[in-house]
This record gives structure tokens, C-alpha cells and sequence, in this order.
């Protein structure tokens, strides 16, 4: 079974890690809103805020040659974003991650632990600011 760790929370929204090579993580929020535009105003813009923040943190961290972001919610009728590093020589490039493997791919930092650390920190510190 996947571990699927929450890394941060907040009133509206909380984040939890991705078990995968690659460094992914899934926004998600509390209320079950069924597609974005169903969210108020208000929590709609902190999700991108959100986002891009927790984009930001992993284009500094990891380097990554791309950012993929989906929110399929097929099988999950709610709104979650997943925030997926992607390189071109990773073991899925340039198909999506839930696909087949088409070679070995390069090997990411060992530490996600201290990756989500860090999205914890900053994303308390921004809430601090506020």
C-alpha cells in the first residue's frame, strides 16, 4: 500500500506526499468541492497561491526540467491538484507518471523527507506573513 503522509494543513486545504520516484505531491482541499469553479472565491485564489508557492519550493529544491500539474479527479470526484518534478530522463518521460515505465530512469534526490520539511516550513512561515 502507497503512503500517502500528510505534510502540511490548514483551514481550507492540506497537502500529502505522493510514495513515487518522482517528487509529487497532492493539494487538497478540506470541503469536498466537486470542480474548482465551485469553490468561493476566497479559497479559490489561496489554492493557486498555494500551488504556486508549492511549485516554487520544488523547482528550487529538485530542478526539475518540468512541472506537471493535474486534477483528473476521476476516480476522486474532488478537487485536488497533484504538483508532479519531471525530467526528461526520467523512467516515465515524456508519457504521464501513471503510465508504463519506458526505461530506467535517472535517480532524484534520496531525501524527499527533507523536501516536505521544507514545504512545511515555508508554507507555515507564509502563513505567519498573512
Amino acid at each position: 500500500m502507497k503512503d500517502r503522509t500528510m505534510i502540511y494543513q490548514n483551514e481550507h486545504f492540506y497537502i500529502e506526499k505522493e510514495e513515487h520516484e518522482l517528487p509529487w505531491v497532492k493539494i487538497f482541499t478540506k470541503t469536498p468541492y466537486k470542480e474548482l469553479t465551485d469553490l468561493p472565491q476566497p479559497i479559490f485564489n489561496e489554492l493557486w497561491s498555494l500551488y504556486a508557492e508549492v511549485e516554487t519550493i520544488m523547482r528550487e529544491y529538485f530542478q526539475p526540467d518540468k512541472i506537471n500539474m493535474a486534477s483528473f479527479a476521476n476516480m476522486l470526484p474532488r478537487v485536488h491538484l497533484h504538483v508532479i518534478a519531471r525530467y526528461t530522463d526520467d523512467a516515465y518521460f515524456p508519457n504521464p507518471v501513471w503510465g508504463e515505465k519506458l526505461r530506467q530512469g535517472r535517480k532524484i534526490k534520496e531525501d524527499f523527507g527533507a523536501f516536505y520539511a521544507l514545504v512545511q516550513k515555508r508554507l507555515k512561515e507564509k502563513e505567519e506573513e498573512l
